[in-house]
């Protein structure tokens, strides 16, 4: 019976974190400046907001070595790059497309593995990437980056690309830490790393856009964050991973109902195939990943 309720708590704390994740694309619309604006004053709310977090839970904020902290500046630097291609990429086109392009990164990281691995990479890969192109070209409108929505996807791709990255050397090298410690260090050098090409003047800032990037910071950052690192705790990989995948479904959603962001048939064909492609890759990467634990059992 306890297991069950942990389950059930485990899957709504990270249905909820997958909405606000989804609806973080929203604010590149709502918020009146550019993505890198957004993303420096984002970052440093999160930070602040992550650093008490980690503190109420008993933890220390202290790395363990000092190469641990050369890995920080580097994850943070990369996620830095990401968020603020992300939210360049959904000003360029819309949330729905921008969202659509960022997702081709389960692929791109099955494609990429392979490499920190040293294992050989499968047709059936290779066939996800290439109905991945295919679902990203549906989403085209003509093949020239001096169209913006055209410009936007190849911004959504670039993103997914520096997202991967991060995945990948977070996964070897600082996994041990807890997410709200890691997203603190993360966030905190995308302040740093940011601040010297900052545009805006933070007088100039009205107090209704304020509040929305408080909202961004602590509510549409720090929580999902922290939801997501406890529901890692109560449910399987597999799972987490699924419901993940519902990301861009919550974001276009959000972005129908709150910005009247509608979609083409187009839109929807090539957002379903990059989606189905993510979805079937996590599966078979968890497949193997337990017929890999049942061999060195």
């Amino acid at each position: 019976m306890s297991n069950q309720l942990n389950n059930r708590t485990g899957l709504l704390e990270l249905h909820i974190a997958v909405l606000l994740f989804g609806g973080t694309a929203l604010f590149s619309k709502l918020i009146p400046l550019s993505a890198l604006d957004i993303t420096l004053l984002r970052c440093f709310i999160a930070a602040i907001v992550l650093a008490l977090l980690v503190k109420s839970m008993g933890s220390r904020l202290r790395l363990n070595s000092q190469k641990d902290y050369f890995v920080a500046i580097g994850l943070g630097v990369i996620v830095s790059l990401h968020w603020v291609t992300y939210f360049a990429s959904m000003q360029l086109s819309s949330v729905a497309i921008g969202m659509i392009a960022f997702f081709t990164y389960p692929v791109m990281t099955v494609l990429i593995e392979p490499l920190f691995t040293k294992t050989r990479l499968k047709r059936a890969d290779l066939l996800s990437g290439l109905v991945v192109l295919i679902g990203v070209g549906l989403l085209i409108p003509e093949a020239t980056l001096g169209n913006d929505v055209t410009l936007g996807i190849a911004v959504g791709v670039l993103s997914a690309m520096f997202f991967t990255a991060r995945n990948l050397l977070h996964k070897r090298y600082f996994a041990s830490y807890s997410g709200a410690q890691a997203m603190f260090y993360q966030t905190l050098v995308a302040v740093l790393f940011l601040l010297p090409w900052h545009e805006v003047e933070i007088s100039s800032i009205e107090q209704h856009v304020w509040w929305l990037i408080l909202l961004l910071g602590v509510v549409f950052t720090a929580a999902p964050h922290a939801l997501f690192t406890s529901a890692l705790r109560q449910l399987s990989a597999k799972t987490v991973s699924l419901v993940s995948c519902l990301q861009p479904l919550y974001g276009a959603l959000l972005a129908l109902l709150l910005l009247g962001e509608t979609l083409e048939l187009k839109t929807v064909i090539g957002g379903l195939l990059v989606v189905i492609t993510a979805v079937y890759e996590t599966q078979q990467s968890h497949k193997q990943s337990r017929q890999q634990q049942r061999t060195n059992d």
